[in-house]
């Protein structure tokens, strides 16, 4: 039932991502931006002394963790010599004053890495712990919650992992994971039935079609030509209810996006929706506070 990536995300979250070439660009350039010029305050203060120290990541409101194989890749980077003990992992749901994991080693290298691996840890978890309140809110219904393509540039790979973290189910990875005709590709192509008969001649074999609908009418063009997966854009839950029951009685699976909150979405599973496509599980999720203390 779940539109799965043609390349999905590990389902253990971020974890082993931090090898990924792509994903460790990413860390580079931020850990650039932030030491390119070093760390004067550091410099001055601790120097280059021995001093060694343990801190303490923890958070400070309630979250679902995720990126902390992230967090670890980046002291890694700064000094091999700072070892890291996690005291959770993505997925978990901690209360505030709960530890994610303790660095030990070099004062000053774990200083200069303290703000790059809070910066992925606090973006992540904020992904995973809005996630989870999607996913809590349809919890015992049909309905998987998927995220969407409305990703912070670069950070995809992660923030769909961190989706995954939080308990919710990605869409598409990219252009090329499957067929989604949306409003754009109709016009293009002169209305819903020639688009979803030129997709289903055309396209790849393994791929599904999907076909974005705004009413019943587009609704039945899209079934006569052959959707398999018809996306319900800004309807009521009762339009979801109505179209729905057409849709699976001709066994094509149900989307439902537009306009959806955590206020009205268990309104939509219960009308009968297969998947949920909320983008604002990335796009709109806020870092939580999360902070490294020396002990």
């Amino acid at each position: 039932m779940s539109l799965v990536s043609a390349h999905p995300v590990p389902t253990d979250a971020v974890r082993g991502l931090a090898r990924l070439p792509h994903v460790r660009r990413l860390i580079d350039l931020a850990l650039d931006e932030d030491l390119g010029r070093g760390d004067v305050t550091t410099a001055v203060t601790v120097g280059t002394r021995a001093t060694q120290a343990t801190a303490v990541m923890n958070t400070r409101v309630a979250i679902t963790v995720a990126g902390l194989d992230i967090a670890a890749a980046v002291f890694a980077l700064v000094d091999p010599r700072i070892a890291i003990e996690r005291q959770a992992a993505d997925g978990d749901r901690l209360e505030p004053g709960a530890r994610l994991l303790t660095a030990r080693g070099p004062a000053a290298e774990i200083l200069m890495a303290e703000r790059t691996a809070l910066n992925f840890v606090q973006r992540l978890s904020g992904v995973a712990t809005q996630a989870r309140r999607y996913a809590d809110a349809v919890a015992g219904t049909r309905t998987r919650v998927v995220d969407t393509r409305k990703t912070t540039p670069g950070y995809r790979v992660l923030e769909k992992a961190a989706v995954l973290a939080g308990g919710c189910g990605n869409h598409r990875f990219d252009l090329g994971s499957g067929v989604l005709i949306k409003d754009n590709h109709i016009v293009a192509c002169g209305g819903v039935e020639p688009a979803v008969t030129r997709a289903r001649r055309d396209a790849p074999h393994p791929l599904r079609i999907e076909c974005e609908v705004t009413d019943l009418d587009e609704l039945e063009q899209a079934l006569v030509a052959g959707a398999d997966v018809v996306l319900l854009d800004n309807m009521t839950p009762a339009q979801v209810q109505a179209a729905a029951a057409l849709a699976h009685a001709r066994g094509v699976l149900v989307e439902v996006s537009g306009g959806v909150t955590l206020t009205t979405i268990r309104a939509y599973a219960e009308a009968g929706a297969d998947l949920i496509s909320v983008g604002a599980l990335t796009h709109s999720a806020p870092a939580v506070d999360i902070g490294l203390d020396f002990v």
